[in-house]
């Protein structure tokens, strides 16, 4: 055989057993891509996204749309070759796998955790959107989950409204834990509460909940420190003045907060939010509207700009990472609060959009 010949032959077989290595060899990695956007004033499966009943609401046009990033699930294994497309992709972003899966956490639990946050993210847009609106939203304190094995199973339950502890009134969730740890493990902690089922009789008859009952709790030692615990997780509970449904599926983690806030207001508002322009956007929100940060920033502006989104809701947080590389055609609005986003929506609908608040390079 010639000398060439067998060189060339060497060569394509190194390559193909460089190729089989690439394929077979796994890294520990995952991938992040631009997920789906969804327009909150729209409808999602033939079901309108935002649905309100019980309170007059008002044609809207144009798109409030929330962003998503699609991620490789917590089992996947990535190749060698896999992981070098997705480095050399612009669209799509190759992180170490404990990035999106630490602690050795499953799919499963990741998907509960997003399903949890999702539907936290849910009830902070509704009150956020109603307190922009100036409509009162009543509050209350309530357990929200009960630790399997601890001293509150089958004592108290998710759902019970807490009205004071030793006899303290109750009127935050972190109240809860600072009276919780004034005692030792070991002492009794007296719970004022109104049952669950009570509570949502009442809720369901537009009264507010009187009935109490006492519970008392001994506290245990926390596995970490020597703080006092009784096994529960407070959190706040909310009685809307009229119905707002968010329905979507196969969506979780909290990013899309701010977008359902925006979207609720608009339906509930008279003047047209938009101006039927094509806006894009994400952040999480809390109770009093202030936006936070979110993951994966870079994969929702693309996904915003392929889907047709002219201008970006991009958190503060969010704003030097996403300044780095803005997809051509596309505008980013810097929001710190919820009072800034729907301002900048104003300058957006009548034009005058020169001085929107923007996002710089870090």
């Amino acid at each position: 055989m010639p000398r060439r010949t067998a060189t060339m032959l060497a060569s394509t077989l190194v390559f193909i057993a460089l190729l089989c290595a690439g394929v077979f060899f796994k890294v520990p990695y995952a991938e992040m891509s631009p997920g789906p956007t969804v327009n909150t004033l729209g409808a999602a499966d033939g079901e309108p996204v935002l649905k309100i009943s019980g309170r007059k609401t008002f044609p809207t046009t144009g798109h409030l749309n929330m962003t998503t990033v699609r991620v490789t699930g917590a089992d996947y294994e990535m190749s060698l070759v896999e992981a070098l497309y997705g480095w050399l992709a612009h669209d799509n972003v190759v992180v170490p796998h404990d990035t999106l899966y630490p602690d050795g956490k499953t799919e499963e639990q990741s998907t509960q955790e997003n399903a949890e946050e999702f539907s936290q993210s849910q009830e902070s847009a509704k009150v956020a959107a109603l307190r922009e609106l100036k409509i009162p939203v009543a509050s209350r304190v309530v357990v929200a989950s009960v630790v399997k094995g601890s001293p509150s199973e089958g004592r108290l339950h998710a759902g019970d409204v807490i009205r004071a502890v030793d006899g303290t009134e109750i009127k935050d969730p972190g109240d809860v834990a600072e009276q919780v740890v004034k005692h030792k493990p070991g002492e009794d902690v007296v719970f004022t509460v109104v049952p669950a089922k009570a509570a949502a009789a009442a809720e369901k008859a537009g009264k507010e909940p009187q009935a109490t009952r006492k519970v008392t709790i001994t506290a245990v030692k926390a596995q970490d420190d020597n703080r006092a615990i009784v096994g529960i997780q407070a959190g706040p509970d909310h009685t809307f003045p009229f119905t707002i449904d968010i329905n979507l599926a196969d969506v979780g983690g909290p990013s899309a907060g701010l977008m359902f806030a925006l979207g609720i207001v608009d339906k509930l508002t008279e003047e047209d939010l938009t101006g039927g322009k094509f806006v894009a956007g994400t952040g999480t929100i809390d109770e009093d509207g202030k936006v936070g940060p979110i993951g994966g920033i870079e994969m929702k502006l693309v996904g915003a700009r392929k889907a047709g989104a002219e201008f970006f809701m991009t958190p503060a947080g969010n704003c030097a990472s996403a300044a780095s590389d803005i997809p051509d055609g596309l505008t980013l609005v810097k929001v710190d609060t919820m009072a800034d986003a729907t301002k900048s929506l104003a300058k957006i609908r009548s034009g005058d959009t020169e001085d929107l608040p923007s996002c710089t390079k870090g």
